[in-house]
């Protein structure tokens, strides 16, 4: 079973501490993002789990613990986002040196292998346009060479709620990239070059156009061939059926919960409302068994479940 630290909000970042008590409890509690009455276990002990993607911009906070996971012997790696782009759009991720000094450290402790940079999502606009993002892109692959083996894009989706929310970032034009053929490929190879002259493999992120002409080939971020390279280890590369089609990582069980981001980007589909983001986080108890709340008195707790089940959890809700 893999477990994904988690597509659906940053806990190194703001949850750190209670990912932690969650390790040395030995389970997680959570809900169906569809139906929150519908509770799962997930064991988090080391024998039931066989490896870990965390999913951050700010790995600061779980550094210290570092040496916890390691003595259990988790097997985990990072899938960590550096982008650069302004206040406008990103308002409360780290500066993107800080961001890049903290990368550099956690590479230096584990191993570049193990930490991925992930240049996503690529939203094209007046605040950000094609230049900007080639400047954006070879200044912090440059920043990160040695540091890294892969990077990782992928292009703005705008979802509605991500229309929504875009649409209230003052003087903000922005275009989808996709249907812009050309500028697709110009970006897209300028970003291949500029990878392979850092010495960094490039993959895209859930991406149905093809982009192996100019060097990017469709990736896992959930990869079972990372954890074979960098752990020695051979893991199912069934594919994770509760992601897009587009998708290509292994299963995985995610054990984060939408709307409890504070980061504030405004184009992200886990977080598409900020006030209801900073009312979980209100309740937010680190001791708790569920990343928000608390078990309700009419609730039962799931009872334990053995590997097997588990495994059968791995699909994402």
């Amino acid at each position: 079973m893999i477990i994904s630290v988690s597509r659906r909000t940053d806990i190194p970042t703001f949850y750190s501490e209670w990912f932690m008590n969650r390790v040395q409890e030995g389970f997680v509690l959570i809900r169906n993002p569809y139906n929150t009455h519908q509770i799962k276990k997930v064991s988090l002990l080391e024998q039931d789990v066989d490896g870990i993607v965390f999913w951050t911009r700010n790995a600061e906070k779980l550094i210290p613990h570092f040496h916890i996971l390691d003595s259990k012997g988790y097997k985990y790696y990072f899938q960590y986002t550096i982008t650069g782009y302004p206040r406008a759009l990103e308002k409360g991720v780290p500066k993107t040196l800080q961001a890049i000094k903290t990368f550099h450290k956690i590479s230096d402790l584990i191993g570049n292998g193990r930490i991925v940079w992930r240049y996503d999502p690529i939203l094209i606009s007046n605040l950000v346009d094609i230049d900007e993002h080639k400047r954006l892109f070879e200044k912090i692959a440059s920043m990160l060479q040695g540091k890294t083996k892969r990077v990782v894009i992928s292009f703005a989706d705008i979802y509605k709620k991500v229309k929504t929310n875009l649409s209230l970032v003052e003087n903000l034009h922005y275009a989808d990239l996709i249907s812009n053929n050309s500028n697709l490929l110009e970006l897209s190879k300028f970003m291949s070059n500029i990878a392979t002259k850092y010495q960094m493999e490039i993959q895209s992120c859930s991406e149905e156009i093809n982009l192996s002409s100019v060097g990017i080939l469709h990736g896992k971020c959930v990869d079972d061939n990372l954890f074979k390279s960098e752990f020695g280890i051979t893991l199912s590369n069934k594919k994770d059926k509760g992601q897009r089609e587009e998708c290509g990582c292994i299963e995985s069980v995610d054990i984060g919960q939408y709307n409890t981001c504070l980061h504030g980007c405004e184009y992200c589909y886990a977080t598409f409302n900020k006030k209801v983001a900073v009312k979980n986080n209100l309740l937010h108890n680190p001791k708790s068994s569920f990343l928000i709340g608390e078990l309700e008195k009419d609730e039962i707790l799931p009872r334990n479940l053995d590997k097997k089940e588990d495994k059968q959890m791995s699909i994402d809700f």
